[in-house]
């Protein structure tokens, strides 16, 4: 039997399993696939491709239940992508690391939920202040950016924090059922996951960057700036990006200062190597849940993978628990 949960029930999903809006990768392949297997695929604004945008929401038509998400600054330097979003009929926005309140009402006036995504207390005191209805704990163990707290920390922190007023939804390190288990023991009302749909059929990531996170171990990732830098992009503090390590990050790694002196020479070789599919210098982001990850599969695959394990553990710990006399 499905796991019913409020997340399920406001989302109006079978199974409580949200894929993470995962800038480029998170095309509409991936959205539709994950929605249509009883999860809520999230498209991928990222920094704000209106062109991208406008392509990749064109095809979701017809699709429903789905969201879209965005970092939140890109939408302060382009009003319009929201509203390019919301012509699209989402189910929800997913906002992560700004301001929500901007940008909350014209969410609620189109009629879609407003999801958050948080990493610490007063970040989420910030989104419910701005009309959240569903925060996003995220852990240090995820993929690409985020900050210092571990999911088994941050999860029971928001469930206290939100006291039943919106579901909690755990993500950072999650792969398989176990994860998802956990987490709903913790008092989350479900998961959002990157990593292991990237690892996917219909991720629009580049093949080589699936079989790497295939390959790797949980060993293999790293949190810094390096990544980051090397885009000339520099987020601000407490936020960093964990990526697979590779001779890039390597070569970089404790030479920050420097990488910023050059920051220039070093934006056009990373420029040049990610055209080139040149995966020992591009970055390819992912959470610390690779060594979980075996396989390439359909997302609906892994979407039904999960949602069954977890049920399994879940149903099995309430058998074995005996009544109180």
């Amino acid at each position: 039997m499905p796991i019913a949960t409020p997340l399920t029930e406001m989302l109006g999903i079978r199974h409580p399993i949200l894929s993470a809006p995962m800038d480029t990768i998170a095309g509409s392949r991936l959205t539709r696939a994950v929605s249509e297997a009883g999860g809520f695929g999230i498209l991928g604004g990222g920094y704000g491709d209106r062109a991208r945008l406008q392509t990749e929401a064109a095809g979701l038509k017809g699709l429903e239940p789905f969201g879209i998400g965005f970092i939140t600054w890109s939408l302060a330097k382009q009003a319009e992508l929201l509203d390019i979003a919301l012509d699209a009929s989402p189910r929800a926005i997913m906002l992560s690391f700004g301001d929500p309140a901007p940008f909350a009402p014209r969410v609620k006036a189109a009629g879609a939920r407003l999801i958050c995504q948080v990493q610490s207390e007063d970040m989420a005191k910030q989104a419910l202040d701005a009309g959240a209805e569903i925060l996003i704990a995220q852990g240090t163990e995820a993929g690409g950016h985020g900050a210092s707290r571990t999911t088994v920390d941050i999860v029971p922190a928001m469930v206290d924090l939100a006291a039943g007023r919106v579901p909690v939804v755990a993500a950072g390190g999650i792969a398989d059922g176990r994860g998802l288990a956990a987490m709903m023991m913790l008092g989350a009302s479900g998961v959002l996951i990157g990593t292991r749909f990237y690892a996917s059929v219909e991720a629009n990531g580049a093949q080589e960057a699936k079989e790497r996170i295939r390959m790797a171990s949980s060993n293999d990732t790293v949190r810094g700036v390096v990544a980051d830098w090397s885009r000339s992009l520099f987020w601000p503090a407490p936020f960093t990006a964990r990526t697979l390590v590779n001779e890039h990050i390597r070569r970089w790694t404790g030479r920050e200062i420097e990488l910023m002196q050059r920051a220039g020479e070093v934006a056009k070789e990373y420029a040049a190597a990610k055209a080139a599919g040149n995966f020992e210098v591009a970055a390819v982001f992912a959470g610390e849940a690779v060594g979980l990850i075996h396989d390439i599969p359909p997302a609906a695959e892994i979407v039904e993978r999960i949602a069954t394990e977890a049920e399994q553990l879940l149903t099995g710990r309430r058998n074995s628990i005996a009544p109180l006399a």
